[in-house]
């Protein structure tokens, strides 16, 4: 009767097998590493890169701990802190431009873990350490930026159709344009209400006004705050940051979370960056380049190269046909020759710049400009072919595929909407860090071995099979956080001590239907057979209200509180697992191969009566 077969013991024993694997990780701690990675496609992290990176530390006289390559970045693992800050030094130096270096802290667990994928679980900045921000977006920048846009569309269709006005006046909430003749601003009007739907435009005499409403100002807010959190996901992914909080918070702040990161000062370099994206046009005068070649630049030109070990010089244009904010998509693609490609999809607005822009410039070259802190390189600079109608452009030229995609990451990473400011730092050290585990690790252990001591001494040898089931409980719920690799914080282990008080609820259950068999004059092995039964349906029920409201946490709640729910969830999947099924293997492997039981431990009076319904029976 309480005999599993064959296979169920062995599912069991592989799923203990699997859980005490994949919860290894989180013992081996954690080590100082210098991560190296690229931004770039094109550049390639390989054993060239390890290569030089281990020549250069020889060199300097920095031993490691061990270097490997994964993801296509490299980490090399040092023995302390200080090492540590030493060789990134030297690896920045040794490697120049288009890497990444930056500080880290990595797991010291086996290479061979690694490779199954067996991982320890992501800390939070609570338990981990690290860097957090709370930045304020400038709003009033941002509604500058839109009315320079306005302003630049304005003039672009004037210019088309050949109307002169004076000069354009800015306010805070508005653009005036002063037009020569009122005939000129009617006969405007209809086309520029047109170009820009959202935007009020108002006729005063001579002069056009433009303004702004209060609901299509919140949309140029809420853009911003939005189209920053996503670009701040873009660069902290170069910091090799795992599991980065970037949320907002409130009307104009986002709160930025980097558990781990040491490198203070390089994780605000990369987040406040204030990158863009220009398209200009090209000048191929031999003579005017040999001018700027000689340090003599015309007047109305840069001369900028391109990015890569090999950079060719470019006379460019400073005026600006083109900006990234147009830019809808952009995709890596191959033209009509085979050859590499990137293919754009621009806006209404840049579908018109565009298609005035390669009308004029046929057979001529334009550049696409990227200017990241303060220093402008030349991402491509195709030749235009035709004119480009529709929107939908398609760059080419000497570009190898990863250089093709390189440019379309670039194009649809975009920029800051608008910039921002740190009005909140805090560095949260790796020693608070550690201190704030150990609590948390002492408090769950005690809670466990309080548990424990309570159902051996009140349930006897049942007891200790439930506190086996309790043991295997915790250990598939660090498994899967650490497989899932989701982010522990402190109100996850919290929730992970609320989830032993669950687990062990429903062996409660299922001892008091024993008992309440026993009692009720039931055979043991009739007893505990119908007592796992009985329980089960109480178990289901209670658990399911407990995983609805846990899931009710994960979907409206955020930062902490998710947390909580996530552990809570999965807490509540293993204990209807372990609770059941793996207390029930230990119960069955210690009592099923006895057909003739008369006697069982579960505490109280109640195994001698049910010795004794045995004997009358």
């Amino acid at each position: 009767m309480n005999r599993y077969p064959l296979w169920k013991y062995l599912l069991i024993a592989a799923t203990l097998i699997l859980g005490a694997l994949y919860t290894l990780p989180n013992f081996f701690g954690e080590t100082p590493a210098v991560q190296v990675s690229t931004n770039r496609q094109s550049i390639v992290i390989n054993e060239q890169t390890e290569q030089r990176i281990n020549q250069a530390l020889q060199q300097a006289g920095i031993a490691t701990d061990g270097m490997f390559i994964a993801d296509n970045s490299l980490k090399v693992r040092f023995k302390d802190a200080e090492t540590q800050l030493k060789a990134r030094d030297v690896i920045e130096n040794a490697l120049g431009e288009g890497y990444i270096t930056a500080l880290n802290l990595i797991a010291d667990s086996p290479e061979w873990m690694a490779k199954i994928k067996a991982n320890p679980m992501f800390l939070g900045l609570d338990l981990r350490g690290g860097v957090h921000f709370t930045m304020q977006v400038d709003m009033k920048a941002a509604l500058q930026k839109t009315f320079e846009r306005y302003a630049g569309d304005i003039r672009r269709e004037l210019r088309r159709q050949k109307i002169r006005t004076g000069s354009l006046v800015q306010n805070d909430n508005s653009l005036a344009i002063p037009f020569q003749d009122e005939a000129d601003l009617n006969k405007v009007l209809p086309e520029l209400q047109k170009l820009m739907p959202e935007a009020t435009l108002t006729s005063d005499g001579s002069r056009l006004i433009l303004t702004l409403s209060e609901e299509a100002m919140n949309t140029v807010r809420k853009q911003a705050v939005s189209q920053n959190i996503n670009t701040l996901h873009n660069r902290v992914n170069e910091l090799g940051v795992a599991e980065p909080v970037i949320q907002q918070a409130g009307a104009d702040r986002i709160v930025v979370q980097l558990p781990g990161v040491q490198d203070t000062a390089k994780a605000k370099d990369i987040i406040g960056r204030t990158a863009t994206l220009e398209v200009r046009k090209v000048d191929d005068d031999p003579t005017l380049m040999q001018q700027a070649l000689a340090g003599n630049v015309p007047a109305g030109f840069d001369l900028l190269y391109t990015a890569g070990e090999q950079p060719q010089p470019n006379l460019v244009n400073k005026q600006i046909e083109l900006t990234g904010d147009n830019i809808n998509d952009a995709q890596p693609s191959f033209d009509e020759n085979g050859a590499p490609a990137v293919s754009i999809n621009l806006d209404s607005a840049g579908s018109t710049i565009f298609a005035e822009l390669t009308r004029e410039y046929v057979g001529k070259r334009v550049a696409m400009v990227l200017i990241d802190q303060g220093k402008a390189e030349v991402v491509t600079a195709p030749v235009i072919r035709s004119e480009i109608t529709g929107g939908r452009v398609q760059i080419s030229g000497s570009m190898s595929p990863a250089e093709a995609n390189d440019v379309s990451l670039l194009l649809r990473a975009g920029s800051l909407a608008a910039p921002m400011e740190i009005v909140e730092e805090r560095t949260i050290g790796p020693s608070l860090g550690a201190e704030n585990i150990k609590k948390g690790v002492h408090s769950t252990l005690w809670g466990f071995a309080a548990v424990a001591v309570f159902m051996i001494l009140y349930y006897r040898l049942f007891g200790v099979f439930s506190v086996l089931a309790l043991t295997a409980n915790l250990l598939f719920l660090i498994a899967i956080l650490s497989a899932l690799q989701a982010t522990l914080t402190l109100p996850g282990i919290a929730a992970v001590a609320l989830t032993l008080g669950m687990a062990i609820d429903s062996n409660v259950l299922i001892n008091e239907r024993i008992r309440e068999e026993l009692r009720a004059g039931a055979k043991p092995h009739v007893a505990i057979s119908e007592g796992y039964r009985h329980a089960w349906d109480t178990i289901v029920d209670s658990n399911i209200t407990s995983l609805i409201a846990g899931i009710a946490l994960l979907i409206f709640g955020s930062g902490p509180v998710r947390g909580f729910a996530v552990v809570h969830c999965l807490g509540i999947l293993t204990s209807m697992f372990s609770s059941v099924v793996v207390s029930r293997a230990f119960v069955n492997l210690w009592y099923g191969r006895r057909r003739k039981l008369s006697h069982i431990s579960i505490g109280g009076n109640i195994a001698v009566t049910a010795t004794a319904a045995a004997e009358k029976e």
